[in-house]
């Protein structure tokens, strides 16, 4: 027998010696392993995830959107003379309230009051020529033409008259409704003329409030709708009322100029200030909505855990308003369901939980 063959059968009966020696231990351990596996202790049941629960119900829902405004008085007008003259008395005090119709301003009047006089005298005179001539008419002494002549000179004395008398009325600077002056830029003995600001006047009560919205809102704000808006110095909110809406959309900004009232007894509001605005867009007065931190976003929607015998249930949910803290349900979800709110990254469905 040569080398190979003899080494051949020689590692052949060495596998052979092994296998016969490995054999019956694997076997002994095959018999051993049921009972040593019927007295391992039993794999742990899984825990309960403790969670925090929302319950759903139906309820009043606003959707606001925020912008800033700007205040403006109720009426606003700057104080100035019709007539050019000089300033011989200054019949109010600075941030006072006025009346309507209350003098403001006098203007220098002497040669207007004369030249009424004056006009006085001629249509007095007109008046009787005008009387004796129709006299005459009547007893055929004068034509027609010759009394008219005399009418109409009368009428131009009477108009006159009623100019000076209007030119006169416009030396007094009257509060054209009531309000608050401002500051005064003219002094007793001023010369003035109808470019020379006197003061301003200011309706405070109510204030207007003016802001604006992106143009996709447009079709969701009418006249009516509620406003809220804040102040800087004043740590309360304040609330209004839209009661006009520009006709279009300004072309630069894209953007839908909205104007509001607000009551302002005590003058607390002042125009040109700023403020930062609430106004409700939408508005749903029973709506079911859950905290918005219970919707868990998918890439085919939403959806919510809610509790039902003691174990998470997933529920596609859909969406419509939303507020800073609750989200409206359209569909998925009914009154007086438990909807999880907190533990929500350890919650599978089916896995039990217990509510704190």
């Amino acid at each position: 027998m040569s080398n190979p063959i003899r080494r051949l059968v020689i590692l052949v009966l060495g596998l052979l010696v092994l296998g016969a020696l490995l054999v019956p231990r694997l076997l002994s351990r095959d018999r051993e392993a049921p009972a040593g596996s019927a007295g391992a202790p039993a794999a742990p049941a899984p825990q309960a995830v403790p969670v925090a629960v929302y319950e759903v119900r139906s309820q009043r829902l606003a959707e606001t959107l925020a912008t800033t405004g700007t205040l403006r008085a109720n009426e606003w007008v700057e104080v100035v003379s019709e007539v050019a003259g000089k300033v011989v008395e200054i019949a109010f005090e600075e941030g006072a309230a006025v009346d309507r119709g209350q003098v403001l301003v006098k203007i220098d009047d002497r040669e207007l009051l004369a030249e009424r006089e004056r006009a006085r005298f001629r249509l007095e005179l007109a008046i009787q020529r005008e009387a004796q001539q129709k006299r005459l008419l009547a007893e055929g002494i004068i034509s027609q033409d010759e009394y008219d002549q005399e009418l109409t000179q009368k009428n131009v004395f009477a108009a006159e008259l009623a100019l000076i008398e209007t030119q006169l009325a416009k030396t007094e600077v009257r509060a054209p409704f009531a309000g608050t002056v401002g500051l005064r830029s003219a002094s007793l003995g001023a010369y003035v003329s109808p470019q020379t600001p006197i003061a301003t006047l200011q309706d405070l009560d109510p204030v207007k409030l003016d802001f604006s919205l992106p143009e996709q809102y447009s079709g969701l704000v009418r006249v009516g709708r509620a406003v809220a808006f804040r102040v800087k110095g004043i740590e309360r909110t304040f609330r209004g009322t839209v009661y006009a809406v520009e006709p279009a959309v300004d072309p630069e900004t894209r953007s839908l100029l909205l104007r509001a009232t607000c009551p302002n007894p005590e003058r607390e509001l002042l125009p040109g200030g700023f403020a930062d605005v609430e106004v409700t867009v939408r508005e749903v007065p029973a709506a079911l909505a859950v905290p918005a931190i219970a919707i868990v976003p998918e890439m085919a929607g939403k959806k919510v855990f809610v509790v039902e015998g003691g174990v998470a249930q997933s529920r596609e949910v859909e969406t419509g308003i939303r507020t800073a803290e609750l989200v409206e349900i359209t569909s998925g979800l009914r009154a007086g369901e438990r909807v999880i709110t907190s533990g929500l990254q350890q919650v599978r469905p089916g896995a039990p939980v217990v509510v704190e």
